[in-house]
């Protein structure tokens, strides 16, 4: 019976662990995927303003890029 009782609380305390670490992965997953959307908009961004860069700049500025 004390074994029962042992193994029920073993199972209960990894249970708990369980959860808590599920909590913080999920967490962490939406701080993460906030990221990806900023960082996503912020390459957009730059994608555009070097799309307007490359187009407004002279055969000259674009060969010392390249």
């Amino acid at each position: 019976a004390s074994v029962v009782a042992i193994d029920n609380k073993i199972e209960q305390a990894m249970d708990l662990v369980k959860n808590h670490l599920m909590y913080a992965v999920r967490e962490e997953v939406e701080i993460l995927k906030e990221q990806i959307k900023e960082l996503a908009e912020k390459n957009n961004q730059l994608e555009r303003e070097n799309y307007l860069l490359k187009n407004l700049a002279s055969p000259e500025q674009l060969e010392k890029f390249q």
